[in-house]
């Protein structure tokens, strides 16, 4: 991995008034789940940002969080790598002006309830869970009006509190997600990607529709197979990285593009009666991609973005988006909770197919080879074992 010029870190920045963190003062050993487990140590294992400039640390002796009346500790048992984690690890320029020193990082995981505040009601010790990484206090516009996923509030796991890639993490009750026993473990600890994924697809209305997919890194790989699962009458990609599209082909996809390739858009024309895909589903963030996109879009088309630039880009909105008469889409998250019941549904289906992007798991203590797998190309979706 080539060494990254550290990036200094700007002003802190002011923390919107939320859901009250945890407290992660040691507490005494308690009973785990039912059924003869040990206690529960006073410290455990956590993946730290311990400095601003590049990597993580392991600590091997962070405060066990204690949960609130209405909160959820989690033992976790998987916890997922994504691009979020690698600003944070690499410290671009994103991550020195959003993310605290000190953090534990991770919001992609799955785990075993450890134990349950007094006002906890829906879950109990030993059930298996994820859970949704945005957490609000559902008091705003936003929360109040089926949209809690934009909410003001909204504080979001290893980025503004305490994350996941430690033994234990708690949580709201409100965020927790109880797992259907039929979602494998290497499954459910990448829901959180999959459901940016089911978000856009299905926000974007693809069925019985031609669907560009313009980057398919992890989410990008993901949309292939929602968007197949969800009725798309055709569904093309593009990608930089051939093996990447080789992924995307394997997927699904009837057919990908090199981006960086002469004639492309005008093939995507050709397959789409002469007028371009119906919906664009852009999920790299580039600028050129995006560019690319809204060129291969038909007019009256839809598109879908969810792919974020790592600075502000230069964009004809003129001929993209005003006189093209093109619907464009925001995606942020998931929708709190109706993604996860969609995610929950395709999966029982047996139509969407992610083994094949889950393909490498490591050991916490082996964090930094998880890390250089993602970065190089290597692994798409990296987890790690927690406990």
């Amino acid at each position: 991995m080539s060494p990254i010029t550290p990036v200094p870190a700007a002003a802190a920045r002011p923390v919107p008034a939320g859901p009250a963190m945890p407290e992660t003062r040691p507490v005494e050993s308690v009973q785990s789940a039912p059924g003869g487990a040990p206690s529960r140590s006073r410290t455990m294992r956590a993946l730290v940002k311990h400095h601003a400039g590049p990597g993580l640390r392991l600590d091997a002796a962070r405060p066990v969080p204690v949960p609130g009346p209405r909160d959820v500790l989690i033992r976790v048992r998987l916890a997922g790598i994504c691009g979020t984690d690698r600003h944070i690890w690499e410290w671009d320029q994103w991550a020195a002006s959003r993310i605290p020193v000190g953090i534990v990082t991770g919001h992609e995981f799955v785990g075993v309830v450890e134990e349950v505040g007094s006002a906890v009601r829906r879950v109990t010790p030993g059930q298996r869970v994820s859970a949704e990484g945005h957490i609000t206090a559902w008091n705003d516009y936003n929360s109040r009006t089926g949209n809690a996923h934009i909410a003001r509030d909204t504080m979001i796991l290893g980025v503004d509190r305490d994350g996941c890639f430690a033994e234990y993490v708690v949580v709201p009750e409100e965020n927790v997600w109880p797992l259907h026993p039929g979602i494998p473990d290497h499954v459910a600890a990448v829901l959180d990607p999959l459901g940016n994924a089911v978000h856009t697809v299905m926000a974007a209305g693809v069925s019985a529709r031609s669907v560009l997919i313009t980057g398919t890194g992890i989410i990008g790989l993901m949309a292939v197979t929602v968007a197949r699962a969800a009725g798309a009458a055709q569904v093309l990609a593009t990608d930089l990285d051939p093996r990447r599209r080789a992924l995307a082909l394997e997927l699904g996809a009837d057919e990908v593009f090199d981006p960086a390739g002469p004639g492309w858009i005008e093939q995507v024309r050709a397959r789409t009666r002469g007028d371009g895909a119906d919906v664009l589903l852009e999920m790299s963030g580039s600028s050129a991609a995006i560019d690319q996109g809204f060129s291969a879009l038909r007019m009256g088309g839809t598109a879908a973005l969810l792919g974020i630039p790592s600075r502000p880009i230069t964009f004809d909105l003129n001929n993209h988006v005003i006189f093209k008469g093109a619907t464009v889409l925001g995606i942020n998250g998931r929708r709190m909770f109706e993604t996860w019941y969609q995610m929950e549904s395709l999966l029982l289906s047996g139509r969407l197919r992610l083994d094949p992007i889950v393909t490498h798991r490591v050991a916490m203590s082996d964090f930094a080879r998880g890390f250089e797998l993602m970065i190089s190309g290597e692994g798409i979706k990296v987890v790690m074992e927690v406990s």
